[in-house]
């Protein structure tokens, strides 16, 4: 059995920050579950480019409030407390915080390593 607190692995080198976001890494490929879980924070009045070419991914919202737009259709759709996205096509977006930080609950399949950030192109590397 793997048991971990978020605030333990806050403080820890499976919290991950950069300008637009931090995702605290709870569950990687190395706990040989197949996927991995992520406790992520987009901040407020943010976007950030995103393309999974390796990884699908779903994404529930904890609190507050943004947006993601699908570059394919240019589709906008607004994300709050309970909605859930799913990026099922590898879709590329773009993400957007709004007037307040949005927690979010992230799945990844296949599962991170744990320090990866989005290259020049939104993608996270295998």
């Amino acid at each position: 059995m793997i048991v971990r607190t978020l605030k333990d692995a806050e403080n820890s080198d499976r919290r991950v920050v950069t300008k637009t976001w931090e995702s605290t890494r709870m569950l990687l490929k190395e706990d040989n579950m197949g996927f991995s879980f992520h406790i992520t924070t987009i901040y407020a009045n943010t976007e950030t480019h995103i393309w999974y070419q390796n990884h699908l991914e779903s994404v529930y919202c904890m609190s507050g409030n943004g947006e993601i737009e699908t570059l394919a259709d240019g589709k906008v759709y607004p994300i709050e407390a309970g909605t859930l996205y799913i990026l099922d096509k590898h879709d590329e977006h773009l993400l957007r915080g709004g007037s307040e930080d949005m927690k979010m609950a992230c799945v990844f399949n296949p599962p991170l390593n744990g320090k990866e950030v989005h290259d020049e192109n939104g993608v996270y590397p295998l």
